[in-house]
């Protein structure tokens, strides 16, 4: 059975992934904070690290710091990052720290046990055939917002009206099952869809 960290300092969400993730076939192993994350890391070694980015002693980035500065015989094990933060400059930063992939919540936890399948098995979400199609408009659109652009901006780059932006974009959002224009942008890029 595939061993699971899961870091999480709100004790209702460290429930649900406990549970969800046992259901799901893994052995999970909870950590409160980054600290103790750490701690867990090192005596346990799972086999994927699930780990929330705003938490109280050690943040997630904090946490992911420490790994690479002082501790690369764990550098294998998958880091994936649980955020309300769904944000391309959050995202970015953690990519640039060495984190694998990110999981935006609300967690949708079918998403999730794919990710931490695909992470597993040692394959990327990006490289997974994605069962999402986006128009070649839509993919567009979805790349000007996930380089910051406004709906109007994208628009002028695109030469079309500023409601057909708005219009490949929900239609993005509705494909991809998600809230909001960056959810819909970091979703594309992270199964490959569009290369921000």
């Amino acid at each position: 059975m595939r061993k699971l960290l899961v870091i999480e300092d709100d004790g209702g969400t460290r429930e649900l992934l406990i549970e969800e993730l046992s259901e799901a076939g893994f052995e999970v192993l909870p950590a409160v904070d980054g600290r103790a994350g750490l701690e867990a890391m090192l005596r346990h070694r799972p086999d994927l690290v699930l780990c929330d980015i705003a938490m109280p002693v050690r943040s997630g980035f904090d946490l992911l710091r420490a790994l690479v500065d002082g501790h690369p015989e764990l550098a294998d094990i998958p880091f994936v990052f649980l955020t309300a933060f769904a944000d391309r400059e959050t995202e970015l930063a953690g990519r640039r720290l060495g984190a694998d992939d990110f999981v935006t919540k609300p967690i949708d936890f079918d998403l999730l046990v794919e990710v931490v399948r695909a992470r597993l098995s040692g394959s990327t979400v990006r490289a997974a055939r994605s069962p999402v199609q986006l128009s070649d408009r839509e993919a567009e659109a979805l790349t000007w917002v996930a380089r910051g652009k406004s709906s109007g901006d994208a628009a002028v780059l695109m030469n079309v009206a500023e409601r057909t932006v708005n219009f490949h974009v929900e239609n993005a959002m509705r494909k991809l099952g998600v809230g909001s224009r960056v959810q819909a942008a970091l979703a594309a890029a992270r199964i490959g869809l569009i290369r921000p």
